[in-house]
């Protein structure tokens, strides 16, 4: 007994899968974003007084990197259950807790009025955070590659990784207006809370669109098929089970991609805050006015990276953005280092155009490389964890590096051993473009499909 294959989605309502998918995505990047920019600019002197000013930062950056850290087990909860009860269900529980946790923080009390208490706290609620994210991804970009065809399944998929660039956007262009609106001391004392306080409201026009949204055909039909199972077929696994037994290389791959991908993300868009503002000596209004500019150029061109991974493949164009960031890391810093808006801006932006090169295909790759019922663990499990290798320790790494050595080519060299592992990793992956996410099978059984296919050719007839 074989289940139904999916129906290929109408166009519109594919649009409205990413609609929805995309809505939610930019709310929990938003959110996580929001974050790491007030860690850089306010979290060091709310929440840990009294510091040096770049250990302070440290600090603000440690809390910052928890949320990371949670994300390894939002992956694997999230995933467990995705790929058990569905892509929709986990996707709103993921973004109700993010948005309440970001909600939380702007009703925290400051290091001033409750002392250590302030800065747990802080910690809990990042961690909350953290283990949301973990699993918002992965269902986020499974939920529209699961709903498209095959053929052009690198671009729609690319739009839910847009809304990294879009929640940077809004967290970055939130608080760019409160510092240009409100006085230095109006925005420590409340007017960090706001961008925190509105994450309630953009919660619940996330919650409203991305209920209006089906379940993933894909996934109906795998849960189809195991339903339709008898007694005598093997027991199916635990898809945590599965994703080490079977696509162990795969995740591996996926944590290599993200090198790169990770580690350069987090420089240029935290890290330069720090950067910019306390060895640079440009001011903080202008940095974010900097990020702003090049989160908007990354939000156009990731579609555009998407569509030509569907032409020439995802490997070439992840590689292409993997050498980019590479050969990028030391030209950034010197135009920082030239102490102007436009040396600010070229930089950050030429920078995140390469990001976007190995973001924008990532979706369609590492969803074609796992099988439908262990999908969303796998390609969570391998985005998540090198997150914590990757994402969390960079900016922390990167601020430390210039402490101890008070120059930005040792932080040059940390990106390009980063682009070198990425390269690696993606060059030994095999070409996914084109694959029927139906049809994928566990690594195991791909193996043995050319030894079958001879013994099947070779035996009598």
């Amino acid at each position: 007994m074989t289940a139904q294959a999916p129906a290929p989605p109408t166009p519109g309502s594919l649009r409205r899968i990413v609609a929805a998918s995309l809505i939610g995505t930019t709310i929990e990047w938003y959110d996580f974003f929001l974050y790491g920019s007030a860690a850089a600019l306010v979290f060091n002197k709310l929440f840990f007084p009294g510091s040096d000013p770049l250990v302070g930062t440290l600090l603000s950056f440690l809390t910052y990197a928890i949320g990371f850290a949670a994300r390894p087990v939002g992956a694997l909860v999230f995933g467990h259950f995705g790929d058990r009860l569905g892509r929709k269900k986990l996707l709103v529980i993921s973004l109700l807790m993010m948005g309440g946790a970001t909600f939380c923080i702007g009703l925290l009390p400051t290091h001033a009025t409750v002392g250590t208490a302030a800065p747990v706290l802080l910690t809990v609620l990042r961690l909350v955070q953290g283990f949301a994210l973990g699993g918002e991804w992965g269902g986020a970009v499974l939920l529209v590659s699961e709903h498209g065809d095959a053929k052009r399944r690198g671009f729609w998929a690319s739009w839910p990784q847009t809304g990294a660039p879009a929640g940077q956007l809004l967290a970055t262009g939130v608080l760019s207006a409160l510092t240009a609106l409100l006085s230095d001391s109006a925005f420590l004392a409340w007017g960090w809370r706001i961008p925190f306080l509105l994450s309630g409201l953009l919660v619940m026009v996330g919650l409203w669109v991305r209920l209006s949204v089906d379940e993933s055909p894909v996934f109906k039909a795998a849960l189809a098929k195991a339903a339709a199972r008898t007694s005598e077929d093997p027991v199916e696994r635990l898809p945590l089970v599965a994703v080490f037994r079977d696509h162990w290389r795969d995740v591996l791959v996926a944590m290599g991609a993200r090198m790169a991908e990770n580690i350069s993300y987090y420089v240029i868009t935290a890290f330069v805050l720090v950067y910019a503002t306390t060895h640079a000596g440009l001011g903080k209004q202008t940095a974010l006015n900097a990020v702003l500019i090049g989160s908007a150029v990354h939000f156009a061109v990731i579609p555009a990276w998407g569509a030509l991974s569907d032409r020439i493949g995802r490997k070439p164009v992840y590689l292409l953005g993997a050498a980019g960031v590479g050969l990028w890391a030391f030209p950034f810093f010197m135009l920082i280092d030239r102490e102007s808006f436009g040396s600010l801006v070229l930089a950050i932006t030429v920078g995140l155009i390469f990001h976007g090169a190995m973001y924008a295909p990532q979706a369609a790759f590492f969803s074609e490389m796992f099988s439908t019922r262990m999908r969303y663990s796998g390609a969570s499990i391998g985005a998540q964890f090198a997150s914590v290798a990757a994402g969390a320790p960079a900016p922390l790494i990167a601020t430390a590096l210039l402490k101890d050595y008070g120059t930005s080519t040792p932080i040059s060299l940390y990106v390009v051993l980063a682009a070198v592992v990425t390269l690696v990793a993606v060059a030994l992956a095999k070409e996914t473009r084109g694959r029927d996410l139906t049809a994928v099978e566990p690594e195991r059984e791909r193996a043995a499909e050319p030894a079958s296919a001879a013994t099947a050719a070779t035996a009598p007839h």
